[in-house]
């Protein structure tokens, strides 16, 4: 025993403490109806897509590839992404079999020039019409890289990409090309699953009226970082009743802000006078775009906010979601807002 533990009375076990557990049941999910399998049952938390079609498949009509990794020789590389264009067409996608052009492969300093070469490329090719998706193909050691891929295909090109190491690309797994065709279809609007229980409405809160549902976290930096900003994201359902598909926002805040700024915000334009807006706004309007429907019911989770924080943040972020509901009420309509807020594993109902 520690003897400055043992000189202050404290002792200490070497055994964990055993508490009482158990494990929730998992959910029937819905697959297309045209597979051989249209419902499923996980089991141990796994399952596959063995002899199964997503339930809404993406279309990918014009795609093209860049090949970054030395080790992997062209010919190889387009072979991978043609039975990668194959895997997405068997899972019930509407893939079309040949690229916009052909792979170019570069190394990975030329990654910013590559990219918009193949993306203009592309455009000339198809006369107008829209690249939609980039395959890309990388070194087994670069992370750099794939961040580089993902800020200038996001925010400078507006094209989905899909990444995918090396190491994949020489021995070919098909569970492996079912996984990421099963990444490009959630990224390419389609859905690959629902639930049973919104299928035949008896998920609770949610199925009875149009509903949806937010939650929201704050990112901080590290303590020593104290010019880097915080990072709020917020996400809401973009469907219903299956709330299966997510639309997210994030902004940037002050240096360890955990109240999010941009939930409601107001500014003047010289234009048209006072001006709301934020990210619950977007978001709600955007569900009713993608829906439809008026949202009846808000369901709003927000975690990372300890016992401490959870009167000042409900205060702050509640006032703002009131706000942003009466000011969309002429765009949605008028909605009851059940808002439920998880900080830190403490689940406190707040009614609105």
């Amino acid at each position: 025993q520690d003897p400055y533990a043992k000189e202050f009375g404290i002792n200490i076990s070497d055994k964990l403490t055993s508490i009482e557990a158990r494990v929730l049941p998992a959910p029937w999910l819905k697959y297309h109806d045209t597979g051989k399998e249209s419902e499923c049952l996980p089991r141990v938390g796994e399952w596959d897509m063995k002899n199964k079609k997503v339930v809404n498949g993406c279309i990918v009509n014009h795609w093209a590839s860049i090949n970054f990794s030395r080790s992997v020789q062209e010919s190889t590389a387009s072979g991978f992404c043609q039975e990668l264009a194959q895997t997405c067409k068997l899972l019930g996608m509407e893939f079309n079999s040949e690229p916009a052009i052909p792979m170019y492969s570069a190394r990975p300093e030329q990654a910013v020039q590559v990219l918009k070469h193949v993306y203009n490329a592309a455009l000339k090719k198809l006369k107008g019409k829209e690249l939609e998706l980039l395959l890309v193909i990388l070194p087994d050691n670069n992370g750099a890289l794939y961040g580089d891929i993902k800020r200038i295909c996001e925010t400078e090109l507006g094209l989905m990409s899909q990444c995918c190491l090396a190491k994949h690309v020489f021995k070919i797994c098909k569970r492996y090309l079912a996984n990421v065709s099963l990444k490009i279809n959630v990224k390419m609007g389609g859905r690959n699953t629902i639930l049973l229980d919104a299928v035949s409405r008896r998920i609770p809160l949610v199925s009875d009226i149009p509903t949806i549902i937010f939650g929201a976290d704050v990112t901080h930096p590290e303590t020593r970082e104290d010019n880097s900003p915080s990072i709020a994201a917020v996400v809401a359902s973009q469907d219903w009743p299956e709330v299966t598909k997510y639309a997210g926002l994030v902004c940037a805040q002050a240096y360890r802000q955990e109240l999010i700024q941009d939930l409601y915000k107001t500014w003047h334009d010289p234009q048209r006078g006072t001006v709301t807006g934020g990210m619950i706004r977007e978001l709600l309007i955007s569900f009713r775009k993608a829906t439809g429907q008026k949202p009846l019911r808000i369901i709003f989770y927000r975690d990372g906010i300890s016992a401490g924080q959870f009167h000042q943040v409900l205060l702050y972020e509640l006032d703002a979601i009131r706000k942003v509901v009466n000011d969309v009420l002429p765009i949605i309509g008028h909605a009851y807002t059940n808002i439920l807020i998880n900080p830190l594993d403490i689940f406190r109902p707040v009614h609105l």
